[in-house]
């Protein structure tokens, strides 16, 4: 899945080929195999992630969601 374009996991999320809970639990648990090398991350909140993933998959079961709506997205940290 890391390898997909956002077009690929939107048009994914959207035909129900997958949720975004479980694009963001694959990426959660990329984070965790690789992050202890990469030291890539200062902070990780699963918890709020997986939140935010099952509201984003409520608004595409209603037909609410928007093109980047399910996908997970990290902030470099000098922002």
């Amino acid at each position: 899945m890391h390898r997909d374009s956002l077009a690929r996991l939107g048009r994914a999320l959207r035909a129900k080929e997958l949720s975004s809970v479980e694009l963001t639990r694959a990426y959660l648990e990329r984070i965790e195999r690789l992050d202890p090398r990469l030291n890539a991350f200062i902070t990780v909140d699963p918890e709020k992630s997986l939140a935010q993933a099952l509201e984003a998959d409520r608004r595409i079961a209603r037909g609410e969601a928007q093109a980047l709506t399910g996908i997970p997205i990290a902030h470099k940290d000098l922002y």
